[in-house]
């Protein structure tokens, strides 16, 4: 198959195993969760009724005084410990690199779909300025939300999007299916299609 390239008479050959995958939400929502998950820290820590700092010992007697009650530390009273208390744990899931590749190659198969993919020949930006970057992604009709996804850093090219909230700028090694799931548009360059097609062969 092939894909237009903006502002080109010609068309870049592109493997359908790549961009015209079919298209898996099963797998695909797999693959997000246990990408966010990986970036959890997972280190909230509570301490149960042992752990926290005070006495054991019977607050007042068991008749005459109202509710019975023992330990301060239980966890009906202010200070005590927590019932069932957090512990640091690990939120990492196992995903393989076959069902990692075959997500990433499913999410772009259904953006070029839906018409969400933009091939550009470069994306090279002179200067790093804010300016220059919105006027270029405005002529591109990018978007609200646009992934600029490159064939390697380009150090202007991050300065002029860092101080666009919603533009995301990644090369190849970075790419992941969260940026690609949330973007309202990708942008790649021709040269970053091909190396794609190599990472995803």
């Amino acid at each position: 198959m092939e894909l237009n390239i903006n502002g080109s008479a010609s068309k870049l050959a592109v493997s359908e195993a790549v961009f015209d995958r079919a298209f898996s939400e099963d797998l695909i929502h797999q693959v997000v969760v246990a990408y966010r998950n990986a970036g959890r820290a997972g280190t909230k820590a509570q301490k149960t009724r042992s752990e926290v700092n005070g006495t054991t010992k019977k607050s007042k007697k068991q008749k005459g005084g109202g509710a019975r009650h023992g330990a301060l530390t239980a966890p009906i009273f202010v200070g005590g410990g927590v019932t069932f208390a957090a512990k640091p744990r690990s939120f990492a899931q196992k995903v393989n690199r076959k069902m990692y590749r075959a997500a990433i190659a499913s999410i772009l198969s259904e953006l070029n779909r839906q018409g969400r993919i933009t091939v550009v020949e470069s994306f090279d930006v002179e200067a790093p300025k804010t300016r220059g970057l919105v006027a270029k992604l405005a002529e591109l009709k990018a978007g609200k939300r646009p992934l600029i996804v490159t064939e390697d850093a380009n150090d202007n090219l991050y300065l002029s999007a860092r101080n666009l909230p919603y533009v995301q700028v990644r090369d190849v090694q970075g790419l992941d299916p969260v940026a690609l799931v949330g973007a309202d548009t990708v942008l790649v360059t021709a040269e970053a299609v091909k190396k794609i097609e190599e990472w995803l062969a």
